[in-house]
């Protein structure tokens, strides 16, 4: 078990680290912001394009792991959306985040290193396949139904296609689409980038997994659980239970992966809390409170089920 702890105790002090050094004032949640942006927009894509770019596209460009972890993620959507609706009989605009609190995984802040320390080299490009999936097929779909049930509450007549589109249009201008798109490019044409400029992007890459698990950290200052026990308990069952076993039953039978690292990576990142962002999406819809109270419950959670899982593929690899 130690060795166990020794892959996932550096990821939880580094989020501990931005935890106190926020809470005692150190930095504050707007420096956190900050933070945060500079991962979204320069560490992440950094880190992605060179993940893509710097490898042949057959050894980038893994379909069936597109497809099985597309598959069991968008399984957990729709259950999510499914028993919001007939079950919670939640409000409508609400729906969408109930399930997107199951079905989307922190891939970069937590999920990358918690893989990389576990896998190594197969991380960043199972990272990269995740952001397919995340930004080009979850988000858009979640943040579409959401937009038109608002639409729909409002008496206005939009289409979810048409919301779709501009969300899909939206999301491809996003910084780590644009560094994927580029590293496919790079790839299937056998480019590299000079030498001072591969260097420069190495240099924000890897600048990555600490700075981001340190914003996950300060984000968690000031959150509350008070009065949604019910509601973030079924999020947190969802996310960290039910949306990894969706991903194992699709890798394993439906879809399966051929690779074995590519198998315990899928399913590692579906073990993960929800994106860090979640929160900040929510209050698009004045659905931040308890989608923060959720992210924390899920991020202090997946401490105890990550180590389990990782304690059973230890004795019980995906061969």
């Amino acid at each position: 078990m130690l060795d166990i702890l020794a892959i996932t105790g550096p990821i939880y002090l580094c989020i501990a680290a931005g935890f106190l050094a926020t809470r005692f004032g150190v930095f504050s949640k707007a420096d956190m912001r900050v933070l945060g942006k500079f991962v979204l927009n320069f560490a992440l894509p950094a880190l992605l394009f060179s993940a893509v770019s710097q490898r042949p596209l057959r050894e980038v460009m893994h379909t069936d792991y597109l497809l099985a972890y597309g598959l069991g993620s968008c399984t957990m959507l729709l259950g999510g959306y499914a028993w919001a609706r007939w079950i919670d009989k939640g409000e409508k605009t609400y729906r969408a985040y109930f399930a997107m609190g199951m079905c989307c995984s922190n891939s970069g802040y937590v999920g990358y290193p918690v893989v990389s320390l576990t896998l190594g080299a197969i991380a960043p490009v199972a990272l990269a396949l995740n952001m397919v999936v995340e930004n080009l097929v979850k988000l858009p779909i979640l943040m579409s139904l959401a937009d038109a049930s608002e639409a729909s509450s409002e008496g206005h007549r939009r289409s979810v296609w048409r919301v779709l589109g501009d969300t899909l249009l939206g999301l491809l201008r996003t910084p780590m689409l644009v560094a994927i798109l580029a590293g496919f490019v790079c790839s299937m044409l056998g480019w590299h980038l000079p030498g001072p400029f591969g260097r420069t992007v190495t240099l924000f890459s890897q600048a990555t997994t600490a700075v981001a698990l340190f914003v996950i950290g300060g984000a968690l200052v000031g959150l509350r659980m008070q009065g949604k026990r019910r509601t973030v308990g079924k999020i947190v069952i969802g996310k960290l239970l039910l949306h990894p076993l969706c991903v194992f039953i699709a890798l394993m039978w439906v879809v399966p992966i051929s690779d074995p690292q590519l198998r315990t990576a899928a399913l590692l990142f579906a073990a993960m809390p929800m994106l860090g962002i979640y929160p900040i999406l929510a209050q698009r819809h004045g659905h931040e409170d308890v989608s923060a109270a959720a992210l924390l419950a899920t991020t202090v959670a997946s401490f105890f089920t990550l180590n389990l899982l990782l304690w059973v593929l230890k004795h019980y690899p995906l061969a």
